[in-house]
């Protein structure tokens, strides 16, 4: 997709977005031409559009440059902020594009006073037309989007860059955690980490099953231990030169979780590739970090594990002991994310980082708490918090931040054979499984657990998204990076 200054009124589809104030004084809105204007105007005032929140007209234009009108409302301009109209360029671009418009102008000065629209711009434009359809039969007709060139009003070449760039990043997440986990499983996801480092010039260790055992990761191998994929744990690295900062990303990957012998049911293990979307999203964040050049040493940690049944998988009652010496007793083996995330939070304290920030399709208590458009927020430092809470917010990843500290819920941690267990009471779920993670971190370091259950998949498409995996959260960690 490429985004163009806007030197010309002519193009397949023009798409204007407008707020309810808009609409009442259209007469003074720049960029058309009178006899488009006075069209507008029109249907402004015979009600036919109204600048209501997800009102959209389309119209064909006659005698005019443009073949195609797009009216998007965005409602009350008090209630109308950045992430409303990324969400609708996102929604206005894709259905152009699948309307067979190759080209489209968007007038956006009318919003000009939104901070970040620009790189907004290039965001919309980057993920509106993404789709996960390679194992599809497609005739020789096939094309479903067209969409190749945007003409803009509004123009800064490196704010759409930068858009563009933080956009193809959540979308190479997308297309791995897509891929089942016929496709995807922890060598052949080692394979493209290796890709990714050759690419972007990174530093890629691998440590297969021999060395994980000689390396005391035994969370990682636990949890492996029923496939006959064997786990990987992979460590990347951007350094660049004069690093101002030095953060560590920790990323889940369980390529496919059956929940091992504590068997999830039927109807709770489809859709179970995308347990791997937290360490999808890390390798995405190197990349990202690679392309935008960022003056911040980064390190991306990746636990991947196949959680299955059989005869030599990990069972109830099991002591296990993870890289700091801390044994853990199995009480649920579906609880399995939490394990390999403690071996890998451990090699991220040991190379003492300014903040940990680790990303997990960890609980479905998350999910039940907040529901699917939100993700929780884990964090020992407020600043860390802050800062990554404005992240979120500009980027449209909504977070909450959940409590880290209970006492009572702690309590429940404690085993009678070890020093801890890996699975509490239904209530507080999210909770526990943040506290048992804290476990694993050093207390002197700055660290976020973002529990990203429940907006991982989406089950139907709406502004920046579309049906199947998200990659939630990367976006905003890259914006936390570019704003260190």
């Amino acid at each position: 997709m490429q985004i163009k200054r806007l030197s010309s009124q002519a193009a397949d589809a023009l798409l204007i977005l407008l707020r309810e104030e808009d609409t009442e004084n259209f007469s003074n809105f720049s960029g058309l031409d009178g006899k488009l204007r006075d069209f507008v105007m029109s249907l402004i005032s015979r009600k036919d559009f109204t600048g209501k929140k997800g009102s959209l007209v389309k119209l064909p234009l006659f005698d005019s440059s443009f073949k195609n009108l797009y009216l998007i409302g965005l409602g009350k301009e008090k209630k109308c902020d950045i992430n409303l109209i990324r969400d609708s360029l996102a929604w206005g671009f894709r259905k152009i594009g699948r309307e067979r418009n190759k080209t489209a102008c968007v007038l956006l000065k009318n919003l000009s006073s939104y901070k970040e629209l620009a790189l907004s711009l290039g965001e919309a434009a980057g993920l509106c037309g993404y789709v996960f359809d390679k194992y599809k039969t497609k005739d020789e007709n096939y094309e479903p989007f067209a969409l190749e060139e945007i003409f803009s009003d509004i123009y800064d070449e490196n704010e759409i860059s930068t858009g563009i760039k933080l956009a193809e990043a959540q979308i190479f997440s997308r297309e791995i955690i897509n891929e089942p986990g016929c496709v995807i499983w922890p060598s052949t996801f080692a394979d493209i980490a290796q890709d990714v480092a050759h690419e972007f010039n990174l530093e890629c260790e691998v440590w297969d099953e021999n060395k994980l055992k000689a390396e005391r990761m035994g969370g990682i191998l636990a949890v492996g231990s029923g496939s006959k994929n064997p786990p990987r744990f992979i460590h990347l690295t951007y350094k660049p030169e004069n690093a101002k900062k030095k953060i560590a990303f920790v990323g889940k990957g369980i390529t496919f979780d059956s929940g091992g012998l504590d068997i999830k049911p039927e109807n709770f293990m489809t859709t179970m590739k995308g347990d791997k979307t937290g360490a999808c999203n890390v390798l995405a964040i190197m990349r990202g970090a690679a392309e935008l050049k960022l003056d911040i040493e980064i390190h991306g940690f990746m636990s991947l594990a196949e959680n299955m049944p059989s005869g030599s998988a990990y069972k109830p009652d099991d002591i296990i002991r993870a890289r700091n010496g801390k044994s853990i007793e199995i009480d649920n083996t579906d609880a399995e994310g939490r394990l390999v995330l403690a071996d890998a939070l451990c090699m991220a304290s040991e190379i003492k980082p300014d903040a940990i920030i680790d990303m997990a399709t960890l609980t479905g208590a998350c999910a039940v708490a907040l529901g699917k458009f939100r993700a929780g927020l884990f964090c020992n430092d407020d600043k860390l918090a802050e800062n990554f809470l404005a992240s979120s917010n500009r980027r449209g990843e909504l977070l909450w931040r959940m409590p880290l500290e209970d006492d009572n819920i702690a309590e429940t941690l404690k085993s009678p054979y070890a020093d801890l267990i890996n699975c509490g009471e239904r209530y507080g779920g999210a909770i526990f499984a943040a506290l048992f993670l804290k476990e694993f971190v050093d207390e002197n370091i700055a660290w976020a657990h973002v529990d990203i259950a429940g907006p991982d998949f989406k089950d139907k498409e709406y502004g920046v998204y579309v049906k199947g995996a998200s990659a939630f959260c990367v976006r905003t960690c890259l914006d936390y990076l570019l704003n260190l």
